[in-house]
């Protein structure tokens, strides 16, 4: 007949030989909760050992430390900083929406912060940076993409500008304006081009029109001028055709349409435009 242990000493033996799996479990698969090693941190040692993290390259652990800092100290006089740096490292990291996520958080929070010229300034560089990453990747033209994100960080840099006139960063965010207004203009006549070879000429015609209007500084205006010549003479506005001439003469007399380096009797005005690109 067997012997049956008493009740005790077989919960005794179960808890033994539980506690035997779980700290087997912990010699191969490691703690699964670790100890913080910031407990106990200062705000000054957190923010110190995080901007030494940031030298170091290792963004994604610098993140945590400026993170732990914000949530332990929301007052102290690092945190506002500390949000900066989270989104300088998320710049650094190549990932504009947490970058642009983290700013925009810092802007709400801080309307007049001293760094406030920097938050945008950081803003504009996020999506500005996003497509040179994109086009090297995808070897895709700008022109050739949806303009959004541009026009994101054109705003950034233009509330920079206008708000910080005096800022440090404003030459600089001066300079990636012009470089943006030229590359949406190039957008829209990429688009124009898209319309006039299959000839749909309004659309075409409203696109260079656009660009006329909205980035009358642009190198692309050039482009536009012809554009509305080829339209208004395949829908034989000769009218139009003729006055638009006349300023693209006016103002660029080198241009081939004006020169005449082609045989106007062999080719019409828009496929002379088409050989232009």
């Amino acid at each position: 007949m067997p012997r049956i242990l008493p009740l005790n000493l077989l919960f005794t033996r179960a808890f033994i030989l539980l506690a035997a799996c779980v700290l087997g479990a912990c010699a191969i698969f490691g703690n699964p909760n670790p100890p913080d090693e910031t407990r106990g941190w200062s705000e000054q040692k957190l923010y110190a050992v995080g901007q030494e993290t940031m030298g170091d390259r290792n963004y994604d652990k610098a993140i945590g430390y400026f993170q732990k800092l914000e949530s332990r100290y929301p007052h102290g006089i690092y945190a506002s900083q500390a949000q900066l740096e989270i989104a300088y490292a998320y710049y650094k990291k190549s990932e504009p929406v947490l970058c642009l996520s983290a700013v925009d958080r810092f802007i709400k929070l801080h309307p007049n912060h001293p760094s406030l010229d920097y938050a945008y300034y950081l803003k504009g560089l996020a999506t500005f940076n996003e497509r040179g990453f994109l086009e090297k990747t995808t070897k895709q033209e700008i022109n050739d993409r949806d303009p959004k994100t541009l026009r994101i960080s054109f705003n950034a840099f233009k509330e920079l500008v206008e708000r910080f006139p005096n800022s440090r960063y404003q030459k600089d965010a001066t300079q990636r304006m012009v470089y943006l207004v030229n590359t949406l203009a190039k957008h829209e006549m990429h688009v124009a081009r898209y319309y006039m070879q299959r000839k749909a000429y309004v659309a075409a015609l409203n696109r260079a029109r656009y660009v006329l209007e909205t980035y009358p500084n642009s190198n692309a205006v050039e482009d536009a001028l012809v554009t509305q010549v080829s339209a208004y003479d395949a829908m034989e506005m000769t009218d139009l055709k003729n006055d638009t001439l006349r300023i693209l003469k006016t103002n660029y007399p080198e241009n081939p349409m004006i020169t005449g380096k082609i045989n106007q009797d062999e080719q019409v005005w828009w496929r002379f435009w088409e050989s232009l690109y």
